[in-house]
Parts: C-alpha cells; sequence; structure tokens
C-alpha cells in the first residue's frame, strides 16, 4: 500500500490533536480540588486513659437523624481495632438498618491516638489476656477492660443519647479474644457480643482456661453471644472446640450462635461474620 504526502501530514495532525486533548486531561485531572473523604454522621473524640496510661481515639457514627429525634436514645457498638473495622461496620450497620434486621445505634470505634502509632505493638498490650513471652507490656486485658467499663463506657454515656442496657461489644482476632474475656470478666457489661475468629489459642489456649475458671463458680452467663471462624484458617478447629465447651456448660442466661465462613481466612471472613453476628445480637437469626 502506498501512503500519499496527503495521508502523513493528515496522520500526523490527527496525532498532534490526540495529544493535546489527552494534555488537557491530564491538566484539568491535576487541578481538579482534591479533598478528603469523610464518613457522613461521623465525628472523633479522644480521651486519655488513667488505667492503661494510653491516649485513645474514638471513632464515632451517629443515626442519620441523631440531632432531629432529641428524646430518643440509642443502642451502641463498640468496635475494637476501630482503625480497621470502623468503616467496615458503618457500611454492615447501615445495610442492617436499611434491610430492617437491626435498629438505629452509635457506632464507636476504638483506636490510639498519635500521628504514626504502632497498632500491631499497641494491641498486642491491650488486648492479650496474659504476659506473651518476648512481648513485654502485653497481658494488658485486664487494665483495657478497666478503661473500657470504668471509663470510656460512662464517657459515651455522658455525652451521648445511650441506651445502657443495650450494648454490644465486636472484634476480630484478638479483638475476639478480648470480647470474650470480656464476657467471662465482667458478665453483664455488654448484652451483645460478636467474636470474629478469637485467638482462643493465644498464650496456650488461654481462653480455655479462663472459661473453665469462671465455669467452676458460675452457672449462669448473661448475654446473646455469636462466634464464627474462617473455614480456611488454623483457628477454625481451636474456635469450634471453644464454642462446644461453652455449650457443654449450659449456661443459663446465655444464647449463643456459632458459624464458620466458608472459604475463608482470617480477616476475610470478617464482613459476613459482623453481618450475621449483628442481625443475631440484634434478635433476629443469623
Amino acid at each position: 500500500m502506498v501512503i500519499s504526502g496527503a495521508m502523513r501530514r493528515w496522520a500526523r495532525h490527527a496525532v498532534a490533536l490526540v495529544a493535546v486533548g489527552a494534555g488537557a486531561r491530564a491538566q484539568s485531572a491535576t487541578s481538579a480540588r482534591v479533598v478528603p473523604v469523610t464518613i457522613a454522621g461521623s465525628e472523633m473524640r479522644s480521651l486519655a486513659s488513667a488505667n492503661t496510661g494510653r491516649d485513645y481515639d474514638i471513632y464515632l457514627l451517629l443515626p442519620a437523624n441523631y440531632a432531629q429525634n432529641t428524646g430518643k436514645r440509642y443502642p451502641v457498638l463498640y468496635v475494637l481495632d476501630g482503625q480497621w473495622d470502623f468503616k467496615l461496620l458503618a457500611s454492615v450497620q447501615g445495610g442492617l438498618l436499611y434491610d430492617k434486621f437491626a435498629p438505629e445505634m452509635i457506632v464507636a470505634g476504638i483506636t490510639y491516638s498519635g500521628a504514626n502509632p504502632n497498632y500491631d505493638v499497641l494491641r498486642a498490650f491491650d488486648l492479650t489476656t496474659v504476659e506473651v513471652p518476648g512481648n513485654p507490656g502485653s497481658g494488658g486485658a485486664p487494665k483495657f477492660l478497666r478503661f473500657l467499663g470504668d471509663e470510656l463506657l460512662p464517657f459515651i454515656d455522658a455525652n451521648y443519647r445511650t441506651d445502657p442496657t443495650d450494648r454490644v461489644l465486636l472484634g476480630n482476632s484478638l479483638g475476639g479474644l478480648f470480647t470474650l474475656y470480656t464476657l467471662f470478666t465482667r458478665p453483664g457489661l455488654f448484652r451483645g457480643y460478636v467474636a470474629s475468629s478469637p485467638a482462643v489459642t493465644s498464650a496456650n489456649r488461654g481462653a480455655f482456661a479462663f472459661e473453665r475458671e469462671y465455669a467452676a463458680s458460675h452457672s449462669s452467663l448473661p448475654g446473646r453471644v455469636f462466634i464464627a471462624v474462617g473455614e480456611i484458617e488454623p483457628l477454625a478447629q481451636p474456635v469450634r472446640e471453644f464454642v462446644e465447651a461453652m455449650k457443654s456448660r449450659s449456661y443459663t442466661g446465655l444464647e449463643l450462635e456459632s458459624r464458620v465462613i466458608a472459604g475463608e481466612r482470617h480477616t476475610g471472613n470478617k464482613p459476613e461474620t459482623y453481618n450475621r453476628g449483628l442481625r443475631y445480637v440484634f434478635g433476629g437469626t443469623p
């Protein structure tokens, strides 16, 4: 095929026009105003703990008509590891509210203050129930539970229109372990508990130990509890064993539901666990 000089000139002109157009689009994109994305209806409060000696940021999501419904009080969902899971729970509870599986609620995500907090280190301090060898400062769950029960909950109740009889605690991994620790250490502090992939093998299967200790002197365990684990994660079998141990006690007052999330591992099971867990603790079927 022979290309004439006129065709060559047309081709060069077309390429130039494409380049100009692309440059204009790039300039338009780079000059567009950049603004942070926020979650509507959310705010943050900070709280220094006398019990742990640490500062915490509390992410709060309020119901859409919170300001208008001045006479209404709301359940509160307390989310451990808020730095990771607050955004997820904002979405999950919104869907459950829309589908009428859960009521309007306040969501409180608990995390750490500071410019660059080391979340892995800090949560290992607060969420482990006994000191882990090689991890100085771990085993701080008793102090963190005092912060939760004696400082944070009263602060939220004093500053927001909450229903103190309708609190739910939710956590994953070490957060799930701490959720169960709270259930057995201060029963009645929360009405509902959602434990996702709780680290029941941590500290030489420490969760089994504190459950046995509780069972040795108690026959009642008030609470509505949902425990789930990923089907293909190493915790799958230990969590099943823990659930069976709880069921074998026949605790009065305990409503317990569990689930193995098909095809999921340690963190991938969270969206389904949180969705089904909240459906269950708020009175529905998972």
